[in-house]
C-alpha cells in the first residue's frame, strides 16, 4: 500500500518513492518466476492529476527458472514498466466524467484509491508476469537434450548415436535381418538340385 496524502488534489503535484518490499507467492508462469519472499525493489512516480492519482514505476526482481531446451536451472533478473490511473471514488465531484451507460463495466476495469492509498500489488502482478519470457533459456545457443537418451548437449558436444534407427523402421529392419539369414540355405538347396545326376529314363529295374 502506498499513500498519497501528501499530494493532495491540487493537479500537478509530485511525488517519488522507492520500496523493497517481499514478493508474493505465484508471481511467474509455468517455468520461470520471482521466488516467493524475494525482494523486489519498486520506483514510483505519483503525480495528481483533475481524475485522481497518476502512478508511473518500474519493478525489479531475481528470477528462478528452468531452461525449456536442457531443462537445467536458471537464474536471471526481471524489469517492468508499468503506468496506470488510481482514480478518486468520487471523481465526478472533481471535474472527472463518467459514461453513465458504460459505468458498471468502468468501475471494473479501472483501479480506485482507497481514501488516501493505493495497493500496488495487482498492478506489479500484472506488470511482471506479463514481462517474463514464456521460453527462457540459459543460452541463446543452448543446443538442449539428445532426442534419443536425453543427455544435455552443452556438456557433451559429440555425442552421437551410430545405430540410431527411427522406431518406425523397425519392423522392416527385423524383416530384411530374417531374409537375409534365410539366403544362404536357399541358394544351397538350389546349388545342390543342379549338381544332382540325371535321373535314368524309364521305370527303375525291378529284381524278377
Amino acid at each position: 500500500m502506498f499513500d498519497t496524502r501528501e499530494l493532495g488534489r491540487r493537479p500537478g503535484a509530485l511525488k517519488r518513492a522507492s520500496r523493497t518490499v517481499l514478493a508474493p507467492s505465484g508471481l511467474g508462469n509455468e517455468v520461470i518466476g520471482v521466488p516467493s519472499g524475494a525482494k523486489l525493489e519498486v520506483e514510483l512516480r505519483m503525480e495528481s492529476v483533475i481524475e485522481g492519482v497518476l502512478v508511473t514505476g518500474t519493478a525489479r526482481a531475481p528470477l528462478a527458472g528452468e531452461c525449456v531446451r536442457c531443462l537445467e536451472p536458471l537464474a536471471d533478473e526481471a524489469e517492468a514498466e508499468f503506468q496506470e490511473m488510481f482514480a478518486y471514488p468520487d471523481a465526478d465531484a472533481y471535474g472527472g466524467t463518467q459514461d453513465t451507460a458504460g459505468e458498471a463495466e468502468a468501475e471494473e476495469e479501472e483501479f480506485l484509491l482507497q481514501g488516501d492509498l493505493f495497493d500496488l500489488e495487482p498492478l506489479l502482478r500484472d506488470a511482471i508476469v506479463l514481462s517474463l519470457p514464456m521460453r527462457p533459456v540459459c543460452r541463446e545457443d543452448c543446443p538442449g537434450l539428445c532426442p534419443d537418451c536425453g543427455t544435455p548437449l552443452a556438456g557433451d558436444p559429440g555425442h552421437h548415436h551410430d545405430d540410431a534407427v527411427d522406431v518406425r523402421w523397425a519392423a522392416l529392419r527385423e524383416l530384411a535381418s530374417d531374409m537375409r539369414e534365410r539366403e544362404p540355405r536357399d541358394q544351397h538347396d538350389e546349388h545342390d538340385e543342379h549338381n544332382r545326376p540325371p535321373r535314368a529314363s524309364g521305370d527303375d529295374s525291378q529284381e524278377r
